[in-house]
């Protein structure tokens, strides 16, 4: 008799921060990365420079599925997009559009350090109810419906993402 298994599906989680980013909040979105893989779950980026690559490895590395949402099409790439460790590309053609995409399509973000293009993830993402774990940038406190979450450390930004997983798989 054949026996059928009955697997847990992946969350996805969206690592979302800039092209360039300094070494040490480079080595953060790396162990996010990898921290994500080992729970089992898909990582989302923009498939870029920076943070995106970082945390790409980080979950390569760790044997874990990393897709990307880019912001160039198929048949005309931008340097640099998708990185190496990559492994599931989705091209929009979209440019910075595209960051609808990114903030919308994951269970919960974690956001580390950026710029513009991050803030407009986080906006996106909390509005939309996506919640958001801030890990080195700045907080944001909105009056209604807050779903921000700050971090000071890779530590507390994984504690937070622990209980917002536990939420979820419940």
């Amino acid at each position: 008799m054949l026996k059928i298994e009955i697997r847990r599906k992946p969350l996805v989680i969206g690592v979302m921060g800039g092209h360039e980013a300094p070494m040490e909040i480079l080595e953060d979105a790396r162990r996010i990365g990898e921290e994500i893989a080992r729970r089992g779950h898909v990582l989302l980026t923009g498939g870029g420079a920076g943070v995106m690559k970082a945390a790409s490895e980080g979950a390569f590395r760790a044997g874990g599925l990393v897709l990307a949402v880019i912001p160039s099409d198929r048949v005309r790439p931008l340097e640099g997009y998708p990185n190496e460790f990559v492994d599931i590309t989705i091209c929009t053609g979209m440019a910075d559009a595209r960051n609808a995409i990114n903030a919308k399509t994951p269970h919960i973000i974690i956001a580390i350090d950026g710029g513009w293009g991050t803030i407009s993830e986080i906006a996106h993402a909390m509005r939309s109810g996506t919640p958001v774990i801030g890990l080195k940038t700045p907080a944001i406190d909105l009056p209604h419906g807050n779903c921000f979450t700050a971090a000071a450390t890779v530590g507390e930004a994984l504690a937070h993402l622990d209980h917002l997983l536990d939420a979820f798989l419940k």
